[in-house]
């Protein structure tokens, strides 16, 4: 998978003596047989010749670049001269192809592939409260709930009210209500949210959906607890999270982050006369101030709390409550956050609380926003760092950088960036504690002098332009080959797989992948931590400008995918893999 062809073949000399060998190449008929010779220089008879070698040992030539064309069968034998005679039989022949590792064409005139676009993920929580399970990914359950049901005291007449918690139903029906939920009117603070499943978390970069809180129980008890409850009450109970990444977003000057819940009954005794809800949204924070709760029903119309009367007709509006939080601190912090409520009831009894968990064990913290004013040229904001984003490449307007990115991801022993392998790339941020020589923090540029300080362009076909040394995983990543420390350190860059984008000589327009074979003369093994390849200059540099490190607030060691859509319809890189327009 190189254009730079080197042909071998094993000596033998019966004399023990040194030998050289003529190397003829055929094209091949339709059978794989020789048919015509290919003049391999413009010497008289178009043949290499090997220089001497001893006996046992592999005697080779290079082929001069353009001579042979890609996607064509050839096939060669050779001849030995040990300086006195020739070898009376040529030896068998050999077939051989030039195929690229990828081919492309040139870039397109335009593209409709969003770098920035984000699919929203399903997530579990680590510490969804004591009333609900703790579930694996798969769903199945991890930790089972150590508190179903909580209750307030008594009051002087001896009556008590309880909260029970379920996890939601996946066949519960959704409740009638008093009025459609106006999206249209902002009542939801995530607007992709109300149309998810319920059961289930959702979440991306800045905002996240939870469906999985589950249904309330009120039970109001009387003093004799073999006794039936005077009455019950049932709601649904969901929350939202949205964090604003700069200040166009929030219209504040400082950061901020907010939070909602959605309370709706399904049904209310009218032995409890009515029911009210309190929302406890707290935060573990140092330069934060919160607002008190907002509510609205669905219409968006403020009410003024959670309560609902008892409704004749059974039918019960929902109520939303919104709190926002701003922080005022430099640096970063992370925030983690916890939520329960407290129900009432017209009836009697003492406040009950519920509890809804965490934004997350420290280990993971899911759910809890970070806030900072460390990117330049952005006003302070806030994302969940939990959700890994994916930098989506242009393979429409920069098809050589793609192909070479989903080469490396493929062939990499950690697959490095690759969604199919669940192989994140950990960013370099200006906020990174690593020093270099000069005591400053590492940059890209430090990281890119390892990997290309001492790379020269190869020769190429002159249709390809002037290129560029392009390295993988990319400077501004821990997983550069040039980060000190990181898993993918090498001392030079000749230690990378060596690469080269070449035009395609099949008859086509097309471009391809090949092996630079003038550091590793077999090309790469498979076993490089690294990459480096000659790539079009404007793909080189252009393949990764629009990175939106300040917009996704990617600090250091924020991990992300790079995804190369052009290509990652191919199984295999044992085969060519060709682009396809997305």
């Amino acid at each position: 998978m190189t254009p730079d062809v080197v042909l071998r073949n094993t000596v033998t000399d019966p004399d023990g003596g040194t030998v050289n060998l003529t190397f003829e190449v055929w094209t091949t008929d339709a059978s794989g047989k020789p048919k015509d010779k290919v003049k391999l220089n413009d010497k008289p008879y178009g043949v290499e010749v090997s220089p001497y070698v001893a006996s046992g040992k592999t005697a080779q030539v290079s082929i001069e670049h353009g001579r042979l064309k890609q996607g064509v069968t050839y096939t060669f034998h050779t001849n030995a001269f040990d300086g006195s005679l020739y070898e009376i039989n040529w030896s068998q022949w050999s077939n051989f192809r030039i195929e690229p590792y990828v081919s492309f064409p040139a870039p397109q005139a335009s593209s409709s592939i969003d770098p920035l676009a984000q699919k929203v993920i399903e997530f579990t929580r680590t510490d969804p409260g004591p009333a609900l399970p703790t579930l694996r990914k798969d769903g199945t359950t991890l930790k089972a709930p150590t508190k179903k049901r909580t209750c307030g005291a008594p009051d002087a007449q001896g009556h008590k009210l309880c909260i029970e918690l379920n996890p939601p139903s996946k066949t519960a029906q959704t409740p009638p209500r008093a009025s459609a939920p106006s999206v249209g009117l902002d009542v939801d603070l995530v607007d992709w949210c109300f149309a998810k499943p319920s059961g289930k978390n959702y979440m991306n970069r800045t905002e996240a959906c939870l469906k999985n809180i589950g249904s309330g129980t009120l039970i109001f008890t009387d003093t004799d607890p073999d006794k039936p409850a005077l009455g019950t009450a049932t709601f649904t109970i969901e929350q939202r999270l949205k964090t604003y990444p700069k200040k166009a977003d929030s219209g504040s000057d400082l950061a901020e982050f907010d939070q909602q819940i959605r309370l709706e009954p399904t049904r209310i005794d009218p032995a409890l006369k009515g029911v009210r809800m309190r929302w406890n949204a707290g935060a573990v924070c140092t330069n934060c101030s919160t607002t008190n709760t907002k509510w609205t029903d669905s219409t968006n119309t403020p009410v003024d709390d959670a309560y609902w009367p008892v409704a004749a007709d059974g039918i019960y509006g929902d109520r939303w409550g919104t709190i926002q939080t701003r922080w005022s601190g430099t640096g970063k912090e992370t925030i983690d956050l916890g939520w329960s409520i407290t129900a009432t009831v017209n009836a009697g009894g003492n406040p009950a609380t519920a509890d809804f968990g965490t934004s997350g064990i420290h280990a993971v913290r899911e759910l809890a926003p970070r806030c900072d004013n460390i990117p330049q040229g952005i006003k302070p904001g806030c994302v969940l760092p939990f959700f890994s984003p994916t930098y989506t490449v242009d393979t429409n307007l920069y098809p050589a950088a793609g192909a070479y990115y989903w080469l490396m991801q493929q062939k990499m022993p950690n697959h490095d960036g690759s969604v199919q392998w669940d192989s994140l790339l950990s960013y370099l941020g200006t906020d990174t504690t690593v020093k270099n020589s000069k005591g400053g923090p590492w940059t890209s540029n430090d990281s890119r002098t390892k990997v290309c300080g001492n790379w020269t362009a190869p020769p190429i076909d002159a249709s390809v332009g002037s290129v560029d040394c392009d390295e993988y995983a990319m400077a501004s990543t821990h997983e550069s080959g040039g980060f000190p420390g990181g898993r993918n350190q090498v001392t030079s860059g000749d230690q990378c797989a060596q690469l080269l984008t070449d035009k395609m000589r099949d008859g086509t327009a097309d471009f391809g992948l090949f092996a630079d074979t003038r550091k590793a003369t077999n090309g790469p093994t498979g076993k490089e931590p690294c990459g480096r390849a000659a790539v079009p200059y404007e793909q080189n540099r252009k393949a990764f400008t629009g990175y939106p490190d300040p917009s996704w607030r990617m600090l250091d060691n924020d991990e992300f995918f790079v995804s190369n859509p052009g290509f990652e319809h191919c199984t295999s890189v044992h085969t060519t893999c060709a682009w396809r327009k997305v």
